[in-house]
């Protein structure tokens, strides 16, 4: 029988856990922990995820900061508004919410966010540190989803895994993760010459590719375990995943719909990654 993985739910448990740290930090170091997210622009999508933030952090108890910039804000702006939260003694994490505009270089303004605040995981020495297998702070989707994986009881050690997809954001941490946890893993992508034949062989198959209804029933094999980081939207606006979630979950033991699979974890470990910020200052 397939088991539906309840992110939503498992995410308000992560939740708990995180504001009872959040109130021991506070209790014990006799400050607030500090959140900072940047948007730029008015980006409809960008606004609601900084909506959820804020929420998300009024949820566990961490003080959000945020900063809006015009759409039309000069890099230097922007630079300087990253520099001075980079310095900001309140402020334990720092968020610049992507995609920033075109004439924006995001690489440069990303890079002066302290690898110490930088809760999204991004930086050269935390994806440095991931490759390693050591300590550091994890991009928040794929730590989502080990987070999914752990608390259902799915097995990674020994186990086939394939991952669609090789984001910087996604696939490829979601690899050095599955890796360290022992599983075997192959990162497939647009030039894979036998794409369906290696989803095949996932007993862990992982879909970010972006694209609706990519993985389909002939691709997954009895039994596996599939996560689907997509978020689309289908002809009719519907939101969905890049997995046909209807005909494959039936060959399953577990799945994540969309929504409420993934997606509520992301937001999630951006609070869990935040309060590691300010215990590791």
């Amino acid at each position: 029988m397939t088991v539906v993985i309840d992110g939503k739910k498992l995410a308000q448990d992560i939740r708990v856990e995180i504001k009872a740290g959040v109130d021991k930090f506070r209790s014990e170091r006799k400050r607030d922990i500090g959140l900072a997210v940047v948007l730029v622009g008015d980006n409809p999508a960008s606004q609601v995820y900084v909506r959820n933030k804020i929420k998300a952090c009024e949820e566990v108890g961490i003080k959000s900061y945020s900063e809006y910039l015009p759409a039309n804000c000069a890099q230097n702006s922007l630079a300087s508004v990253v520099k001075r939260l980079a310095t900001d003694k309140n402020i334990d994490g720092i968020l610049v919410q992507l995609p920033l505009p075109e004439h924006l270089d995001a690489e440069k303004i990303l890079k002066l966010i302290p690898t110490e605040k930088d809760v999204d995981g991004f930086s050269e020495e935390n994806t440095g540190k991931l490759s390693r297998g050591e300590d550091c702070l994890v991009a928040c989707t794929p730590n989502g989803i080990m987070k999914i994986l752990e608390r259902y009881g799915v097995e990674t050690c020994g186990k086939k895994a394939v991952v669609v997809g090789r984001s910087d954001i996604v696939g490829k941490p979601m690899a050095m993760l599955l890796i360290n946890a022992d599983a075997t893993v192959t990162v497939c992508h647009s030039k894979t010459a036998d794409l369906k034949g290696e989803c095949l062989r996932a007993d862990i198959l992982v879909a970010a590719v972006g694209k609706t209804k990519f993985i389909t029933a002939d691709m997954v094999k009895e039994g596996a375990t599939v996560i689907d980081v997509g978020m689309n939207r289908n002809e009719n606006g519907k939101l969905c995943g890049d997995v046909d979630f209807e005909n494959v979950k039936d060959k399953c033991s577990y799945i994540t719909p969309v929504p409420g699979g993934v997606g509520p974890m992301t937001i999630t470990m951006l609070m869990y990654n935040t309060l590691q910020a300010a215990l590791r200052r």
